[in-house]
């Protein structure tokens, strides 16, 4: 039986433990790496680009890799078609990562690679290429259908004719006149826009369009110098294997082994394995990880000052070449592969807030400034915030999301309790807008408020973008969507029905072990889910005292009972702390495209930010 109390000793020891075990994986140069999940679909992909690169080299073509680099290739293929072999379903298909179920994309993407590498006989039983059920997964969104048609068509087990054209011609024009064509892909994938549109082109040109194919011939080596460009120092697009496989895979098939993009792209692949053969779906995640960890730990973590020195070293200070993004964004990660987008930067103003403005050196207070304007830039004529690019299109990364707009809420109220901060520096050169910004801020957040409420779903949930479950209809996470937007509700003081409904779903969807999150069998609850929907009732509990008495604004609607949720969740994140099953990463994470992963931090940082609420709650 839990009780409506839970002793603070017990929260104080869950938190010190997890917070120690999170100091563990800090780097000694200051922040945090951490370690995604194997990927089945990155693997594939990568060995049909080593294959199709082979294949081409052994008709005749010159490369541009060392000896030792190209002796490399064919060890990896066999290493990597043996770790895909032995990771198969007892379904006979893939899921994205060893905890995920089978879908479609990843085990077509399996049997191509499977194909390609010599070992068709071992992959039969991975089921019939369905060119419509792929194409009807992803709807509208060309971005990752196609490169997966693609690379089935590479591999022999499709008709190019059955391939839609990528309008690669289009990345010829400014990037400012993107959003006009409403393309089927979004800003991130000008890379696959022309070398998937440029391979198909190739290999079936659609005769009966005279005209356009004058035009497309016209634009080959402009388009192709446009990705050259944008390529990475790592050679690694967004430091993602599946992007830069299929750009090589497609440039390689059309005879260029010897381009640099081939070369460069090779050799991130390569570095991009695993011993065991496996590859990621990104390089790493580290200045997510990083500014997650500073505001879960709150000023626990020693030499501070070296990790604000690092994330700040994080921020971009150029117009970025894929998206066009002004500088005073934030990436995922410090590598060059990485796009400044809104979810990240919002988590690096956070942790700023916390820890940067509490120093005299002026550095992370103009960074801030730089960070707020960078999101102010980016808010959508709905009121919403998407994840790269304001306006491009009506594809779901170029959307606004809730999770992404609540999460802004929160960067601008973390700098507003800053504001003596800000306005001590209203006379510098470098920070002479400062005095604005908060007039804009107003003005913004009560279009984005305005965005959320018309956002809520009948249910009272919110759903989120950048995150799922893969038992929920839709690949949905409710939980953890509802979770992100009450939290900035609560730190901004919101208290209406969009509040209450939005507290009633979470309630309702708590499971019966006290945890939050879906299993296709037992509805057993995840680490990750529970801390998440922890941390946002903390900031509840005390406030209502469970008691259904506060009324909103209006007085038609009244608070649900919290505290008793509230306190049955905090139980098992404890017991799972106690027990040690708070570091059991869980596949929730999307990663473009919809492409399942977990994290190894994620379970541990989400576990200390809500212990750390519970803490503070408990001491109320």
């Amino acid at each position: 039986m839990v009780t409506m109390s839970i002793d603070a000793n017990r929260i104080r020891n869950a938190y010190e433990k997890v917070s120690r075990v999170l100091l563990d994986r800090k780097m000694s140069d200051g922040h945090w790496v951490g370690r995604l999940s194997d990927s089945a679909l990155s693997t594939a992909t990568a060995v049909s680009a080593f294959s199709v690169f082979l294949k081409t080299v052994q008709s005749g073509t010159k490369h541009g890799l060392t000896a030792e680099e190209f002796q490399k290739l064919e060890p990896l293929i066999k290493q990597a078609a043996d770790w895909l072999l032995a990771h198969q379903n007892a379904d006979g298909g893939w899921g994205d990562t060893d905890k995920s179920v089978s879908n479609i994309s990843t085990t077509l993407l399996v049997k191509a690679a499977l194909h390609l590498a010599g070992t068709p006989a071992q992959s039969s039983d991975c089921g019939s290429v369905d060119i419509a059920a792929i194409k009807n997964r992803y709807g509208d969104d060309q971005t990752f259908s196609v490169p997966i048609l693609t690379n089935a068509a590479l591999a022999g087990l499709a008709d190019w004719k059955e391939i839609p054209q990528l309008p690669f011609e289009l990345a010829a024009l400014p990037m400012a006149w993107f959003r006009f064509f409403k393309m089927n892909v979004v800003s991130y994938a000008i890379p696959a826009l022309v070398a998937i549109g440029q391979v198909k082109f190739h290999f079936e040109p659609d005769k009966k369009k005279f005209i356009s194919n004058i035009f497309r011939r016209f634009t080959k080596k402009r388009t192709l110098r446009l990705i050259e460009e944008m390529q990475p120092v790592s050679g690694g697009y967004l430091e993602a294997a599946p992007l830069t496989s299929f750009v090589v895979m497609s440039l390689s098939a059309m005879g260029l082994t010897d381009h640099p993009i081939v070369t460069k792209g090779i050799r991130f692949l390569i570095a991009s394995f695993r011993e065991g053969g496996s590859v990621p779906i990104d390089t790493n995640l580290a200045t997510w990880l990083t500014s997650l960890s500073l505001i879960a730990l709150q000023g626990k973590a020693a030499n501070n000052a070296q990790t604000i020195d690092w994330l700040l070293s994080c921020q971009h200070q150029q117009r970025h070449p894929f998206t066009g993004a002004s500088p005073g964004g934030w990436g995922w990660t410090n590598l060059s592969g990485a796009v400044p987008d809104a979810d990240d930067t919002s988590a690096a103003l956070l942790a700023l807030a916390n820890e940067g403005a509490q120093s005299k050196d002026c550095g992370s207070v103009n960074a801030a400034v730089a960070g707020i304007n960078w999101l102010l830039g980016l808010q959508n004529r709905d009121g919403g915030i998407p994840t790269f690019c304001q306006g491009w299109g009506m594809l779901p990364f170029d959307k606004s999301s809730t999770d992404i707009t609540a999460h802004a809420i929160r960067a601008f109220q973390a700098w507003r309790v800053n504001r003596a901060a800000i306005f001590r520096l209203r006379n510098t050169a470098q920070s002479k807008d400062c005095g604005s910004v908060f007039v804009r801020m107003q003005r913004a957040e009560e279009r984005m408020f305005a965005f959320l409420r018309r956002s809520q779903q009948p249910n009272g949930s919110w759903l989120p973008l950048w995150f799922g479950n893969q038992f929920m209809p839709g690949d949905a996470n409710p939980c953890y969507g509802t979770a992100k937007v009450l939290l900035a509700l609560a730190e901004t003081r919101r208290e209406d029905a969009m509040t209450y409904n939005g507290l009633r779903y979470l309630i309702a969807s708590q499971n019966t072990d006290g945890g939050w999150g879906r299993d296709s069998t037992n509805q057993s609850s995840s680490v990750e889910e529970t801390a998440t929907v922890v941390e946002a009732l903390s900031l509840y509990a005390t406030q209502r005292a469970g008691n259904g008495t506060q009324r909103a604004g209006d007085g038609a609607q009244r608070s649900p009972p919290v505290e008793k949720a509230y306190h049955r969740g905090l139980n098992w994140l404890l017991e799972a702390v106690e027990s040690d099953r708070f570091m059991e990463a869980s596949p929730i994470g999307l990663y473009f495209a919809s492409l399942w992963y977990y994290e190894d931090l994620y379970p541990i940082i989400f576990t200390a930010a809500a212990l750390r609420r519970a803490l503070t709650t408990s001491q109320t």
